[in-house]
């Protein structure tokens, strides 16, 4: 006797079902890694703690990025510091998320004229959260989390496909701000 209660489903609806438990649990488990280049990350601390407990949210640090999720960049870049924030990005394992916090990840910030920092951060790699402020409140904060969360749910929070996708685009950006992207050191030879 055939169940009524559920009824054959085709592949690509299993498949589909997978992806939606699979971006349950991602989105409920955000490992972090904080790249902490400026002021900005001064807020990270105080959202870890008790009075807002990003914990709650299944957030928590991360080492490597390798075992990371999202990459939080917390103020301005110099282009020495940009360098390796790409090659950060570049080993963290799909699907990967970038949060900038403050002004300088938006538009340089009040070092907007300098001509070793950086302006506009998703020129080089994407962002797919942008927490403004100068320096964001720790409320501030925790509501980007929460924001890409949504997006993580809605199947709105792709930068790591654009990535992909116009990947000349992002290395031709890469290669004014920097001449060569490739660090020539003891580690990368």
């Amino acid at each position: 006797m055939l169940s009524t209660k559920f009824s054959p489903m085709s592949k690509e609806e299993v498949d589909r079902k997978w992806w939606e438990i699979g971006d349950f649990f991602r989105r409920n488990s955000l490992w972090m890694l904080m790249y902490c280049t400026g002021c900005c990350a001064i807020e990270l601390p105080p959202a870890m703690t008790s009075a807002y407990d990003m914990e709650r949210l299944g957030m928590g640090p991360m080492a490597t990025p390798r075992q990371a999720d999202v990459l939080l960049v917390t103020g301005y870049l110099s282009l020495k510091t940009l360098r390796r924030l790409i090659y950060t990005y570049e080993q963290m394992s799909e699907p990967k998320y970038i949060v900038g916090f403050g002004s300088c990840t938006i538009n340089g910030g009040i070092y907007h004229d300098s001509h070793a920092v950086i302006n506009q951060l998703n020129k080089y790699i994407p962002v797919d959260v942008f927490v403004a402020g100068c320096m964001p409140n720790t409320e501030a904060v925790m509501n980007g989390f929460v924001d890409l969360m949504d997006l993580i749910k809605n199947k709105k929070a792709n930068g790591w496909k654009d990535y992909h996708e116009r990947y000349e685009w992002y290395l031709a950006n890469q290669k004014a701000a920097l001449g060569e992207v490739r660090v020539h050191d003891e580690f990368h030879e």
